[in-house]
């Protein structure tokens, strides 16, 4: 059984037909815009949605998209022990990523609701892409290192994501017992998943707030073979979801912001399309 889900004709776009840019004074108070060149100006992409602090927002589970083959974002969910983690920036950073989406592809997603499901949740499979937050504190059952072993085996992409330093043993662990013997191998600015839509010229950005942790792009290959599919992509040492949560409100340097915004994006053409 294939993975359901269509990818209508996504043009390439080149970063410098694109500029992302914060303005000060505009309806988002330096919130993150797109300009087209020939447009004449800016014009705005993100809908204000957030609270009045910078930094947390309630946590609210909102009923999951019925499927009807338009992209929907996916995000997994496992049982937490003693915190939170699958949960981080949720939804704010979906709506974001998917007007972003639809504002610069021709993919059209559900831009104002996602889906939330558990590994051995049988309706993953009509998702063709899926993220995981926090995989340091991911304790999968036995179900749910088969449910994503399925999913990765039918052609589904895994992006996973926020997560640093020793957090990496338990999610080295784990993601060994979803595929025994994966090689996770560092990836390379010229791997093909940096040029699926965005051509992305560098690896080098920090996490949220720690200018001193680099962040590390990872990735686990079908069989091993780096010629095949990309099935995994790790943004360790690194959030992306942190940085578009919280790219309305100017609270992380723009330049970074749009970097996370292209990462995201050719993750999500290259899940499509591969």
């Amino acid at each position: 059984m294939a993975l359901a889900g269509t990818l209508r004709n996504v043009p390439r776009v080149r970063p410098s037909t694109l500029l992302a840019f914060a303005t000060a004074g505009s309806a988002l108070t330096g919130g993150l815009f797109l300009a087209r060149s020939g447009t004449g100006g800016p014009a705005p992409l993100l809908a204000s949605s957030a609270t009045s602090s910078q930094g947390y927002r309630r946590f609210v589970w909102e009923p999951n998209v019925p499927y009807d083959g338009k992209f929907t974002f996916a995000r997994i969910r496992y049982t937490v022990y003693g915190r939170g983690g699958w949960e981080y920036d949720y939804p704010a950073m979906e709506r974001h990523l998917m007007t972003m989406l639809e504002e610069i592809t021709e993919l059209h997603p559900h831009r104002t609701g996602s889906n939330i499901h558990a590994l051995d949740d049988p309706e993953l499979l009509k998702y063709p892409v899926a993220y995981l937050s926090e995989p340091g504190y991911w304790h999968p059952s036995e179900s749910e290192v088969l449910g994503l072993r399925t999913y990765l085996a039918k052609g589904g992409f895994l992006i996973v994501d926020d997560f640093m330093q020793n957090e990496w043993y338990n999610f080295e662990q784990q993601i060994l017992r979803v595929l025994p013997g994966a090689n996770i191998e560092r990836l390379q600015v010229t791997d093909p998943v940096f040029d699926s839509f965005f051509r992305i010229d560098s690896l080098d950005m920090p996490y949220p707030g720690r200018e001193w942790l680099r962040a590390e792009f990872l990735g686990i290959h079908e069989d091993n073979d780096p010629s095949r599919r990309l099935m995994v992509v790790i943004n360790y040492n690194n959030d992306i979801g942190d940085y578009m949560e919280w790219s309305e409100q100017n609270f992380w340097p723009v330049n970074v912001t749009n970097d996370a915004y292209k990462f995201a994006i050719n993750y999500i053409v290259y899940g499509m399309t591969h």
